[in-house]
């Protein structure tokens, strides 16, 4: 029998589960950090942990699960923010040097997964080997996010709902590439896969952080809450839907 796609196919539900995605791993992360105040270290052992599990949960599956994959994600979103902010505010390396790291990090997993495959594809993915790569990428990318993200608000200056119209501005400057030129399509899903982090982590940053911030003042938990929420919702209507599709 031959083996069967484990990841999500890319289309217009992809990319906003992946928003409240990235917003959940960003309140989620704050919430441990912060409200719990148990500091960034013990943050970040607590969402890899988490990670791990989800993830190796995920390669042991014999086919795409919606539910567990979005999990996944989530997983690596929590880690994400966790990453980026022990290697600023633990490790002192600051947002811009951390992101050079970072990027350096998943250009050398893709080349390592270009060369090892004779080729880079996300959809489907119907091998283990193929399928670490996938995530070992994503979860560097999801770490790259949020440290850009925060580079925008913290070091550069801009208010939340600025720098998510800067990251939302560059999303839509890589969908009319990829409808109105012939840009390779898999360089254009990580540019885009990148900066939908930093979009989500400012929108869950502005519905957080306080009133003289610029933010929402909603809390991390109450704001974690809904935007899991959303999540499950347009997760399950986006399966129901593939479902109809399947049997037509």
């Amino acid at each position: 029998m031959e083996n069967q796609n484990k990841v999500a196919k890319i289309t217009i539900y992809f990319w906003i589960m992946k928003i409240f995605a990235t917003t959940l791993g960003e309140t989620f992360g704050d919430h441990l950090s912060m409200t719990y105040d148990i500091g960034y270290l013990i943050s970040l052992l607590i969402t890899i942990g988490f990670f791990i599990i989800v993830l190796l949960i995920q390669l042991k599956a014999n086919k795409f699960h919606a539910g567990l994959y979005w999990l996944v994600i989530v997983g690596s979103t929590s880690a994400g923010t966790e990453v980026s902010d022990f290697m600023d505010r633990t490790l002192g390396l600051g947002y811009a040097f951390g992101s050079l790291i970072l990027f350096s990090l998943l250009m050398i997993t893709l080349y390592l997964w270009h060369k090892r495959e004779i080729g880079i594809r996300v959809y489907p993915v119907t091998e283990k080997r193929v399928e670490l790569y996938y995530w070992i990428a994503i979860l560097i990318s999801n770490s790259l996010g949020t440290a850009f993200g925060d580079y925008l608000t913290d070091n550069i200056g801009l208010s939340y709902l600025s720098g998510a119209g800067v990251t939302s501005a560059i999303i839509v400057v890589v969908i009319l590439l990829h409808h109105y030129t012939k840009l390779n399509d898999i360089l254009l899903f990580w540019i885009a896969f990148i900066f939908t982090r930093p979009f989500g982590a400012t929108f869950g940053d502005l519905l957080t952080k306080p009133l003289s911030k610029g933010g929402l003042d909603l809390g991390t938990g109450a704001a974690t809450f809904v935007t899991a929420l959303l999540l499950a919702s347009v997760v399950w209507y986006s399966s129901r839907k593939e479902k109809v599709v399947s049997i037509v």
